[in-house]
């Protein structure tokens, strides 16, 4: 299996970081879907959930920026036959996922009201403790935190979370269906790790 991508296929990182990417992505949703139905709040199970998401959230973000310059530094497999407009959707498609994969943990940790333990290694300062929103936010904009909190969890919890983010994996995941079981080209088979395709 390669590392690097080839015209045919996807090499075995942006395969990795890209399956690794969705599993973080489903995680990050479970957790907060448990915290609200499954505990109860101001409870140690509560707080350790919510642990767990900040935690995988800045997981996310480092990735995503890490595939990003993964494929801007790697061939891209030439894309599989079709019309303009399908291959305009496709590239709109991925751009719109990257950009609210690298909004979701900035927001999200913009929005954060407390430490982050990280998996239980060390702690992540929350942003109202760093020098760049004393800089940023108190200085230049004249904000406190929960006036600059209220926006940032709007945009990561009622515009993405809610809505967005879920319309973009369900078009992703529905265009590579498409092309595996209609069109019945090797698109989403480049993803995969089917030695065959290597």
């Amino acid at each position: 299996m390669k590392l690097k991508n080839t015209h045919e296929n996807y090499g075995s990182i942006a395969k990795w970081i890209h399956w690794i990417t969705a599993l973080l992505l489903l995680s990050s949703y479970a957790t907060i879907y448990y915290r609200r139905w499954f505990t109860e709040e101001k409870t140690p199970e509560n707080w350790n959930v919510i642990q767990l998401h900040f935690a995988i959230g800045i997981t996310l973000g480092v990735l995503v920026v890490l595939r990003i310059i993964w494929r801007m530094s790697n061939t891209q497999p030439t894309q599989e036959p079709g019309t303009k407009m399908e291959h305009l959707a496709a590239h709109l498609g991925h751009y719109a996922l990257y950009a609210v994969m690298i909004i979701m943990p900035i927001t999200g940790y913009f929005g954060t009201g407390a430490a982050t333990d990280f998996f239980s290694m060390f702690e992540i300062p929350k942003f109202e403790d760093t020098a760049l929103f004393s800089y940023f936010v108190n200085d230049l904009l004249g904000m406190t935190f929960k006036e600059f909190e209220s926006p940032m969890d709007f945009i990561h919890k009622d515009i993405l979370g809610k809505w967005l983010l879920w319309m973009l994996i369900v078009g992703h995941a529905g265009a590579a269906m498409y092309h595996h079981f209609i069109k019945k080209d090797r698109t989403f088979k480049k993803m995969t790790f089917d030695r065959n395709n290597d």
